[in-house]
């Protein structure tokens, strides 16, 4: 190929369309349980996630709940990721051997934010989140119908690898994502550019601004027990009981669980198969699964 100004534009096309091609290929899964939050500034703050609104009968004047009332912030973070394509190789018609090089650039890209997610997600058990607290934990702070403050836990104990609970059907989510610069392909592919003039090879980069935040702890629920029927119940009992500020019932309802590679096929047996395997009197027999269609299984390779 000529290297020259119109070809060089001709060719980051293509590199650009199979990078699209990638992104938009990927599947991710951080949209089912993250709320996506668009940000203008190097850090945003959620001073309103201390709040769970809930209607009330209206006697006397208007309760006015304070939005502001915590300063929890999810600061962004630059994400980039960079290749060189040699010029002799254009020179030589060989830059076709890039093009999936790219696509698997954007593919990279549209999956960035699912290990933004989920990885924080696996580290709530030693991350706090607004209330000061670990994301999950025994003694999360709520007042009682007597204005009493006393502890709430969204965690079951266990010593196995740790799956999760989440209620997704709200506006709210349990997680956040914070989108700053969208990921975008850009060229260093000028004569006068330093990469090209020194080491006679085009940069091609990606570059991104985001970040991944907790949001409300009562939409989520951790557990390192094994995940058996039984503990599934539990663990749904126990976040659907969960209750807010004077007592009051939450509404909680998960309906999506998100587990490591590790417990792939214990999810999918307990989620999607219509009977389970119990023993009675010391003999294993079929029963229909109540928990088929409870929730949604997602499966992540970042939680490991």
């Amino acid at each position: 190929m000529l290297v020259n100004r119109g070809n060089l534009d001709s060719l980051f096309n293509a590199f650009n369309a199979a990078f699209t091609k990638g992104y938009g290929g990927a599947d991710s899964a951080y949209r089912d349980v993250a709320m996506v939050v668009p940000s203008s500034a190097s850090a945003e703050t959620y001073g309103w996630l201390g709040q769970f609104p809930k209607m009330r009968e209206w006697v006397g004047d208007r309760v006015v709940h304070n939005l502001a009332a915590h300063s929890y912030a999810i600061t962004n973070k630059k994400f980039e990721s960079t290749v060189s394509v040699g010029r002799t190789y254009i020179e030589d018609d060989r830059y076709g051997v890039f093009s999936p090089i790219m696509e698997e650039m954007g593919k990279s890209a549209a999956e960035h934010p699912d290990e933004l997610v989920f990885s924080l997600l696996s580290q709530g058990f030693t991350t706090t989140c607004y209330d000061k607290q670990y994301f999950f934990d025994t003694d999360h702070p709520v007042q009682n119908a007597a204005g009493e403050v006393v502890s709430a836990s969204n965690m079951q104990a266990g010593s196995g690898p740790a799956w999760f609970l989440l209620d997704c059907s709200r506006a709210i989510k349990p997680m956040v994502y914070q989108e700053r610069i969208p990921y975008r392909l850009t060229p260093l592919n000028d004569d006068g550019d330093a990469n090209v003039f020194w080491k006679d090879e085009y940069v091609y980069g990606v570059r991104a601004r985001s970040n991944a935040g907790f949001g409300l702890w009562q939409l989520a629920y951790a557990s390192k027990a094994e995940l058996t029927a039984e503990n599934y119940e539990a663990a749904r009992a126990a976040m659907m009981n969960l209750r807010g500020d004077g007592g009051r019932p939450l509404g909680v309802k998960p309906n999506i669980i998100v587990v490591p590679t590790a417990l792939e096929g214990a999810a999918m047996r307990l989620l999607n198969n219509g009977t389970r395997i119990v023993t009675v009197g010391g003999t294993s027999v079929a029963v229909q699964n109540e928990w088929a269609g409870t929730a949604k299984p997602i499966v992540s390779a970042w939680l490991s």
